[in-house]
């Protein structure tokens, strides 16, 4: 009937876009959100939320910047996010692209996160 791709399939997916990232009225990419909504290989009902750059892929530096701020290593004070002493830009666009033009910082952040989780 109508319902056997549901039935038969092993993991099910509803991916649905947030916002754009846009820089000016170029869109780059979408901030997209993905709850499993059936899988009999893994635990159902997980949620996940990563930003996707057209061209690129998930991107690698707003992953560690959400990450961190969750964990507590990257600090957030309004607009500033801030890693130790080191402030690495106002606004989500500007610290990741401090991410990407430093990676050594980047991979830092991504050690400590790896050694917390």
């Amino acid at each position: 009937g109508g319902n056997a791709l549901k039935f038969y399939s092993s993991v099910r997916l509803d991916i649905r876009r947030l916002a754009h990232i846009k820089d000016g009225e170029r869109v780059l990419g979408a901030q997209t959100r993905v709850k499993v909504v059936k899988n009999k290989v893994a635990p159902p009902f997980r949620k996940a939320e990563f930003d996707v750059v057209y061209g690129q892929g998930i991107s690698r530096e707003s992953e560690i910047l959400d990450m961190g701020v969750e964990a507590g290593i990257i600090k957030k004070s309004g607009a500033w996010f801030s890693w130790q002493d080191l402030r690495l830009g106002q606004g989500r666009e500007a610290a990741k692209q401090y991410l990407i033009d430093n990676p050594d910082t980047a991979d830092a952040i991504a050690a400590l996160l790896q050694a917390t989780t």
